[in-house]
């Protein structure tokens, strides 16, 4: 088994963690929007302009893409992790612009063991991504399993 910096024993509700930041470009949400969300105002500066958001702004999918990104480079490749089965909630608060400098900030909410694998540990978390005005851009609450270091007894 390989071994990791974090399994689920080194997880405790109140643990907060900085996860670095990410700018999307204007070309990179252009992108991201013409694949998998091509609505005008996330692929053209006019129909942008006539929206609710006033300008080109990146999807929430990519938002939360980029938040995934920031998750798994500064933190789940040094952990047991073994993926998500699910979220809890989502909630895209401000429109993010090209340019704008995100920050994601993860808090441990809970810690439990997984009741039918002995080897598994689960956390919830709350993820908050920041723009570089500290507004709050996204609001996510989720699930995470994580290997145990030492598996629970039957």
């Amino acid at each position: 088994m390989a071994e990791f910096k974090y399994y689920w024993e080194d997880f405790a509700p109140g643990q907060v963690r900085d996860l670095g930041t990410i700018t999307p470009t204007r070309e990179e949400i252009i992108a991201f929007a013409t694949q998998f969300d091509p609505q005008p105002f996330h692929l053209d500066d006019e129909a942008a302009k006539a929206s609710v958001f006033g300008a080109l702004s990146a999807s929430g999918w990519h938002t939360c893409s980029m938040a995934m990104r920031l998750m798994v480079t500064n933190f789940l490749n040094d952990t047991s992790s073994l993926g998500s089965p699910g979220l809890e909630g989502i909630k895209w608060l401000k429109p993010v612009y090209p340019g704008d400098t995100l920050r994601l900030q993860s808090t441990m909410l809970e810690t439990k063991p997984m009741s039918k694998r002995p080897d598994v540990g689960m956390t919830r978390n709350l993820w908050e991504m920041f723009n570089q005005h500290g507004d709050k851009v996204l609001h996510m609450e989720g699930w995470g399993m994580f290997r145990r270091r030492t598996p629970a007894t039957p």
